[in-house]
């Protein structure tokens, strides 16, 4: 289940096999195999672990999270970077120290909404061959793994290029549940948001400081899954520190929608991450100093190491 609060950490597991401003296939029983579900008890099913096939949607998480009076933890890493192999291995780490959602940056050449890190980051990603379809097989492996919800954050080219149907299509089969696309305007965004329809993708909008009224309470209302509340102007990155009008913020869009809001941009540290968490936003996104970590690790099993030890501090952090 999503919402469960993972109490053991990949890493430290005894069985290891078991990322603006405008931003399973279920294994098939074999034949022989089917006279065993018979025989599998409801005590078995209910203690079985959580994997893509039980994950539910971002929506569902939150309400979820809601029932149990806590605020979702949201993660942000690029794919690619050091490289997918690596990728893999830190989206379950993520998953196994209890992120509710996990957002997963596609590199892209010119990243407008990202800071420098995650734009170095992309850069990166891209010089060493990272590429779409090398993402797709990458997660076709991993999600059945995860027990929450992955969103994509991509750019508008690279779905124009796939074409959006296809896209829409592919990343659902691969297990996605969720869809930010910070480039777009909310005016553009109609058949984005009747393909992801059509695939139970819930496409994402961001606001910000900046966005109209009347504006704002538009992008609420076309937002699925959760409204992106980006926390300052500008591009991602971290900051020393998290501006208070995002309290009033929170409150505008609150007595606009009951639809669960997400902070995001310029949160690094456990004690944003509760000053967002106590202001009454229902998710807190954590992107570039995640990326930072991995980035300048020595080697990727440390980098593995220092992201678990980050992530349960950032999660102990919210209620």
């Amino acid at each position: 289940m999503a919402a469960a609060f993972k109490s053991t950490c990949f890493l430290q597991s005894s069985n290891p096999t078991n990322n603006l401003f405008l931003r399973s296939s279920t294994q098939k029983l074999k034949t022989s195999n089917i006279s065993t579900k018979s025989r599998i008890s409801m005590a078995s099913l209910a203690v079985a672990p959580p994997t893509a096939a039980t994950a539910v949607s971002l929506s569902e998480t939150f309400i979820r999270l809601k029932e149990q009076g806590r605020v979702a933890f949201i993660p942000f890493i690029t794919a690619g970077d050091p490289d997918l192999s690596t990728t893999a291995e830190a989206l379950k780490v993520l998953d196994s120290c209890g992120s509710d959602i996990i957002e997963l940056g596609v590199p892209y050449s010119d990243p407008l909404a990202d800071g420098p890190v995650i734009q170095a980051a992309a850069t990166r990603a891209l010089a060493r061959g990272t590429n779409f379809d090398a993402i797709l097989a990458m997660l076709e492996g991993v999600v059945p793994q995860l027990s929450c919800p992955l969103a994509l954050f991509s750019y508008y080219n690279p779905i124009l290029k796939r074409g959006i149907g296809k896209f829409m299509t592919t990343i659902k089969d691969v297990g996605v549940h969720g869809l930010v696309v910070p480039d777009v305007p909310l005016e553009e965004t109609a058949m984005l948001r009747e393909e992801a329809l059509k695939n139970q993708i819930e496409l994402i909008l961001l606001t910000t400081p900046t966005t109209p009224t009347d504006r704002m309470k538009a992008i609420v209302e076309a937002s699925e899954g959760f409204v992106y509340l980006v926390s300052s102007i500008g591009v991602t990155g971290s900051r020393a520190s998290v501006s208070s009008r995002v309290q009033s913020l929170l409150q505008e869009i609150k007595e606009t929608s009951n639809k669960p809001v997400a902070v995001g941009f310029g949160i690094s540290t456990p004690e944003q991450v509760k000053q967002i968490a106590g202001w009454g936003a229902d998710g807190v996104i954590v992107g570039s100093a995640m990326v930072e970590l991995l980035a300048h690790a020595k080697t990727p099993e440390e980098g593995l190491k220092e992201l678990e030890a980050f992530t349960k501090s950032l999660r102990a952090a919210i209620p």
